[in-house]
């Protein structure tokens, strides 16, 4: 491991345009829940699989029980970013990190102090009208009750989150594209690349390191000038920007 950290520090220190390329494993250790661990929201009794009640049709068909695990289970308000979450973001401010592409919703890379972060399933720091588009922010879901109406026209509010069966916006897309295509160090962290299409998009590095940090393998292993078996946070804590 100390050989690994020390190979990865040297990538740190000789990157230019470093881009991170986050799942759930980045937030893990400031105490959310992934989806596909032991622990995680697959392996949680419902009435229904979490696949299908995170889905838009489910959206549509049973906003209720959408909201009821929405609550319980996607929405952690007193999580704080963690070690990981600040090292990337005190990269950033060398400039030398070039963006942060993430598939998580829980905003704390940008409480951690990041500016340039493509979220691409969405975040649940927005909540938007499905009929005017009419926007609120998180505090105005939490304190919601039952069914989250809009407060102008009265039709059901949605989280700016992406579902199943949905499309990412491509605006979001195309900036994570393009931070990854720049790149000249990628680093895969916290994330099995097995949802798609985010996780197909670390495929349009050409860059001179890719870099693998995730506690269980993932198909970029092989491909990975560097591939680490460790927690994300307690590893970057281990660095120095």
């Amino acid at each position: 491991m100390e050989k690994d950290l020390q190979q990865l520090q040297t990538i740190m220190d000789h990157g230019k345009r470093i881009v991170f390329f986050t799942g759930a494993g980045a937030s893990t250790e400031s105490g959310i829940p992934d989806f596909r661990s032991v622990d995680g929201l697959y392996h949680q009794q419902y009435d229904y699989p979490p696949e299908e009640i995170i889905s838009h049709h489910f959206f549509e068909e049973n906003p209720k029980e959408f909201y009821r695990f929405y609550r319980s289970r996607m929405i952690y308000p007193n999580a704080q970013p963690n070690a990981a979450h600040r090292f990337i973001a005190e990269l950033e401010r060398t400039g030398r990190g070039l963006g942060v592409v993430t598939q998580n919703i829980d905003n704390l890379h940008t409480l951690a102090g990041s500016r340039k972060v493509a979220e691409l399933h969405g975040s649940i720091m927005r909540n938007y009208c499905v009929h005017c588009h009419h926007e609120e922010g998180l505090d105005w879901m939490i304190q919601s009750e039952d069914l989250p109406r809009c407060p102008i026209c009265g039709a059901l509010m949605k989280p700016d989150v992406v579902l199943y069966e949905e499309a990412l916006d491509e605006s979001v897309m195309e900036q994570a594209l393009t931070w990854i295509h720049q790149a000249d160090v990628l680093i895969i962290c916290g994330t099995s690349l097995a949802v798609y299409p985010a996780a197909g998009m670390v495929r349009y590095f050409t860059g001179d390191q890719l870099v693998v940090i995730n506690k269980t393998a993932t198909p970029m292993d092989n491909n990975a000038d560097l591939c680490i078996q460790a927690p994300l946070a307690q590893t970057l804590a281990q660095l120095h920007v």
